[in-house]
């Protein structure tokens, strides 16, 4: 589980009065785990799916998990997704 701080910097532009969590940020989440996973960095995105906004102060959970020799990420509000996607790791 992770939870953006209201008070993150990159939240005021993004956008200024309804601030939500960028996608950018969302992938460098995604980076981590997966350093923490498997000691690797990110190479490659394949795909990225944003389909639901994470607001600020919203608890969400990632997950990751392997399909055909890819990473497959799923970012989870309760059983809502608000982003999916493929990426490819590296050491």
């Amino acid at each position: 589980m992770f939870c953006v701080d209201p008070d993150h910097p990159c939240l005021p532009g993004h956008f200024p009065g309804q601030p939500l969590v960028p996608g950018v940020l969302l992938l460098e989440l995604v980076a981590k785990a997966l350093r923490a996973w498997r000691n690797q960095r990110i190479a490659r995105v394949l795909e990225a799916k944003f389909v639901a906004p994470l607001y600020p102060g919203e608890q969400a959970e990632l997950q990751l998990g392997e399909k055909a020799g890819r990473v497959r990420f799923e970012i989870l509000r309760d059983s809502q997704v608000l982003a999916r996607g493929v990426i490819e790791g590296a050491t």
